[in-house]
Order: C-alpha cells, then sequence, then structure tokens
C-alpha cells in the first residue's frame, strides 16, 4: 500500500471547532510538514482547495524543490480554472517537481462555496463540464493541438509549449459517492477515491466504480482519505480521540451541521449520516470514529486505536481494493511522525519509486529512491 499525509494549508491545531491550542498557517509550518513526510517515508501529500485554503498550486511549486521523493496531490476546478490554464499550471508544476505531480478533479460540492467563486451549474451539470475539461487537459498534456466545441467548454488551436515529464499526463484522481461522480471516474480517471467509510459501504462504491471501469476496459487504482489517531495503547488512543472534541459545544456542531447539509454532495451527506450530528453516535465501526465529522467537512472520520489494530484496519481496507491511503491527524507535524514510527514497521508499504527530476541543463535525471534507506534507518528491522 501508499500512504500519503495532508498538508493542512487552511490551519491546524490540537482541537477541532475552536481556537483554544490553534496553530497559524505559514509558509515556515507548512515547509516543516512537507520536509517531515518526505524524510519519514510517506509516499505524497494532498493539498486541500477551496475558500478557505492557501492556493494548492502555488503551494506545490513552492515546496517540491525543499523535497525528495514525495508526490503532490493538486486539485484542478473545473469551471473556475480554464483548462488550458490548468494543463499549462500541470505542466510547470511537473517539470519542476521532476515528476511528481498527480492531480485531484475537484468538480465542488458546495454550492455556497462555489458560487462566491461565480459557478452556479447543478450537480450533474458541473460533471458534464469537468468531462469536456478533462477531455481538453489530457489531449493538451499528451501534446496535441485541440479544437473542439462543447455544450460548456470551446477552444481552438490550444497547445502547450512546455510539456509534462509525466506522459501522456499525471495521474488523475478523482473522489465522490454519486452516479456522475463514479460514471466520470470510471472512464477518465486513474484512481477513485473515497471518504473512510465503514468497509461494507466503501466496498459497494468500489465495486460500483470498478463495474463501471470494466465496461471501458479499465481497473482503476483506490485510495481513501482518512484521519488517524494511534497511541501506544487502545485506552490512549481514545482518550486522545475525545480530547480532540473536547471544546465542541452543541451550537458549533449545530451551526456546522446545517452548512454541511446545504451542500449537494452525495459523498457529504453519507459522511453525516454516519453520526447524524449526535456525540452518542461516533463509534460507526470498530476502530472507526466519526468525531471529526461533527465539525469538520469532507473526510470525517479517523481510524482509532494502537499500533497493531490501526494496522489491521488499513489492511482490512486494502484486502476491499483500497491501495492508497491519504492519512492525517492533528496537530498534523507530530501525527506524521507518530503514524510513521509506530504504525510504517506494521504495513506492507510499497518500495519508494525512483523519481524524474530536471536536471541543472534542462535535461531529465534519476533521482536515487532514498525513502527505503530512510525507512530502515528509522525502523531497524522492518
Amino acid at each position: 500500500m501508499n500512504i500519503m499525509w495532508f498538508l493542512p494549508t487552511q490551519g491546524d491545531g490540537h482541537y477541532l471547532g475552536t481556537a483554544i491550542g490553534g496553530r497559524e498557517t505559514t509558509f515556515s509550518y507548512i515547509k516543516q510538514i512537507a520536509i517531515a513526510v518526505d524524510e519519514l517515508g510517506y509516499s505524497g501529500v494532498l493539498i486541500p482547495t477551496g475558500l478557505f485554503c492557501e492556493d494548492p498550486w502555488t503551494v506545490a511549486a513552492a515546496v517540491a524543490p525543499l523535497t525528495n521523493r514525495l508526490r503532490f496531490l493538486v486539485a484542478v476546478r473545473p469551471g473556475i480554472m480554464q483548462p488550458t490554464v490548468a494543463a499549462r499550471m500541470a505542466a510547470t508544476v511537473d517539470r519542476i517537481s521532476g515528476g511528481r505531480l498527480d492531480v485531484n478533479v475537484v468538480s465542488g460540492g458546495s454550492p455556497p462555496e462555489l458560487a462566491a467563486d461565480g459557478v452556479f451549474a447543478t450537480h450533474d451539470e458541473r460533471y458534464q463540464l469537468t468531462g469536456e475539461f478533462i477531455d481538453i487537459w489530457c489531449r493538451l498534456l499528451a501534446g496535441e493541438t485541440v479544437t473542439m466545441k462543447g455544450k460548456h467548454l470551446e477552444v481552438r488551436d490550444a497547445r502547450l509549449l512546455f510539456p509534462a515529464v509525466q506522459r501522456p499526463h499525471p495521474r488523475l484522481f478523482n473522489g465522490g459517492s454519486s452516479a456522475a461522480s463514479h460514471s466520470f471516474t470510471a472512464e477518465k480517471c486513474d484512481v477513485y477515491m473515497t471518504w473512510g467509510e465503514p468497509p461494507r459501504m466503501a466496498e459497494e462504491k468500489i465495486r460500483d466504480v470498478q463495474r463501471r471501469a470494466a465496461a471501458y476496459g479499465r481497473k482503476l487504482q483506490v485510495g481513501m482519505r482518512l484521519h488517524v489517531v494511534v497511541r501506544e495503547t487502545e485506552s490512549k488512543a481514545w482518550e486522545a480521540a475525545d480530547d480532540l472534541i473536547k471544546y465542541l459545544d452543541d451550537e458549533t456542531i449545530a451551526r456546522a451541521q446545517a452548512a454541511f447539509a446545504a451542500q449537494d454532495s452525495v459523498g457529504q451527506q453519507r459522511m453525516t449520516s454516519l453520526h447524524g450530528g449526535r456525540r452518542d453516535q461516533l463509534v460507526v465501526s470498530p476502530n472507526l470514529w466519526a468525531g471529526v465529522g461533527l465539525v469538520r467537512g469532507g473526510a470525517g472520520t479517523a481510524i482509532v486505536g494502537d499500533p497493531k489494530t490501526v494496522a489491521a484496519r488499513l489492511v482490512e481496507y486494502q484486502q476491499i481494493g483500497v491501495d492508497t491511503f491519504i492519512l492525517s491527524g492533528y496537530p498534523h507535524l507530530e501525527e506524521a511522525y507518530r503514524f510513521a514510527e509506530l504504525v510504517f514497521p506494521l504495513l506492507p508499504l510499497k518500495p519508494p519509486e525512483s523519481q524524474v527530476a530536471i536536471g541543472r541543463d534542462g535535461g531529465n535525471s534519476l533521482r536515487e529512491p532514498v525513502g527505503e534507506v530512510i525507512a530502515h534507518v528509522a525502523f531497524p528491522g522492518r
């Protein structure tokens, strides 16, 4: 399996839903996390997108030269970005990073947030637009000169002057739970992403997407976005989970749940249904805790337990088809170390790949696969 981490460009802290113990989002702090997870042996980082986040493309370009092996999962936003501009951005960051870019296709799930960016399309209209966007984007990165007129987008004689390192283009990730999302992912993307639902629910979605992909003669990789709360003992882990939400009051929870209800994201609806906004319904599957979702949109569940238990739960997800996990914990710097030190030695991790880098003369050279060396030094006997 591949284990990725999360760069908290929207803020970080020790507790959820409060300014107590909050940590300012500075480039210095983001840089610390990126360098740490690169050295610890994580395979990549997800950089979030949205009104309340730093711009992910700028962040990726800034931290790429500071890391050696780390991959960067960065969002394109159909409807907010033009596909030609997004293709140039992707090619540039892929070159800067030496072929370490992955692309997260985000059609959006919050109408109020989309409206703030000038997007007023309905849920299914956004996926129609996204399909046209990705067709243009992929053809440009494959080296074509593109003229296309669709229902939503039109370009004439579009082309890229500077190509990306990866061919035909960086991998495309897409997450979603709706039929429109599954159909789009099955036809056009490389990796299907899901939030951390109980295994039975997640397996149903994975099977549906893979069935749709098979109709196109394709098989997708599968990723999962989860939080983790790991401690040396089970009891300490659950104490740490409870500690995360100890400053939450009913008013804060109700306000967050009302905001989530205004979204048209099927995935968010499924996340919310796990707990219904209630503190007494947070354990939704063995060691799967939905407390994060009381006030955080999107990925709202965490695996809670001692190292062996957390590793076992991840392997259970691997057995239903998940091969990539994008994890996070609060605060993200300390928890990146804690998870790597306690759980990495127990997991069947995929060996790091050599990376293609742009040499000083503008040509391509190969980076050494340093991650496995670091892993053996940090975790003797692995």
